[in-house]
């Protein structure tokens, strides 16, 4: 009897451990792995094209792998002070290395630097965003998708200020009611990653060397209609993360349990070193069927 008894528990010792393991399928799930490429600034100078080949190839052999890139913006060096030839010329050279060092899929925003504004070419076909967003397949600059349980929102933060001269970011009234709409209509469940060339939300303006008794933060800078856009994300917890570039600066914000994050630029100081402590690199995100989501800066 006393066997059998030590039996019995010896058995109920052994199912201890399978009752741990059948534990392990409510553990959360690796679904999507993200390289955030932004402010490339691609010229044919500064050995360029081969440096951002080489951080392609470093994205590509991640391991685990890849599963897609989302580009901030910033792709090509400068629209507004090339001529027209050397524009072209960039964005075929952009297009070229694309096709040719990179198998990944990639989404993209638009940039300041995408975007010609030349105050004394408007009669060009190139004034606006059109030009850049056939470059890149796009039909509209703010556009949503879903992909593994996660839903993207892929904004469009450029615009000029309201004397045509200079940009500012921001979302407008259309483009705001149109995320509104989107994260309204997108179950509470699945959680939302944003990405913005401009930041919706930055500190970096804090440590500029110039500062003398007060900071001044410009419109071309940080979103002028922050305070708007994070009192919408307070409605909808299921925002979880927010990309940006544009400063070349990496920086990591968490606001409202929302994690605000800038990922340098792939160019550094455009080509020429670090920008300041960031030196050129790539933010790599791995999403999770929670919600939750790791993340670093690569130097590649």
């Amino acid at each position: 009897m006393k066997r059998r008894s030590a039996l019995k528990n010896i058995g109920g010792i052994l199912l201890a451990p399978a009752l741990s393991l059948g534990n392990l399928s409510t553990e959360k799930r690796s679904v999507l792995r993200i390289a955030h490429l932004t402010d490339i600034h691609l010229k044919n100078k500064f050995d360029a094209p081969a440096r951002f080949a080489k951080c392609l190839h470093h994205v590509q052999q991640q391991s685990p792998k890849v599963d897609m890139i989302l580009n901030g913006g910033d792709i090509v060096f400068d629209m507004n002070k090339e001529n027209i030839s050397t524009i072209n010329d960039q964005w075929q050279l952009f297009q070229s290395v694309i096709k040719s060092e990179c198998s990944l899929p990639v989404n993209y925003c638009l940039g300041n630097h995408d975007i010609w504004w030349n105050e004394n070419d408007k009669d060009q076909a190139l004034y606006g965003k059109e030009y850049s967003m056939d470059k890149i397949g796009l039909h509209k600059p703010f556009y949503s998708f879903t992909k593994n349980g996660w839903k993207f929102i892929i904004l469009d933060s450029v615009h000029l200020d309201i004397d045509n001269t200079w940009y500012i970011g921001k979302l407008g009234d259309e483009q705001f009611s149109w995320l509104e709409n989107e994260l309204k209509n997108t179950h509470p469940s699945v959680p939302v990653l944003v990405m913005s060339h401009i930041p919706i939300l930055t500190a970096t303006n804090l440590i500029e060397d110039d500062i003398v008794n007060k900071w001044v933060m410009l419109g071309g800078d940080m979103h002028t209609d922050t305070a708007k856009i994070i009192s919408l994300f307070y409605k909808h917890p299921n925002v979880k993360l927010c990309l940006s570039g544009h400063i070349h600066l990496r920086e990591k914000l968490v606001y409202n349990k929302v994690t605000y994050l800038c990922n340098g630029a792939v160019s550094g100081a455009w080509w020429e070193g670090n920008r300041r402590e960031t030196a050129p690199g790539y933010g790599l995100i791995d999403l999770y069927d929670d919600g939750s989501f790791t993340e670093d800066y690569i130097n590649y």
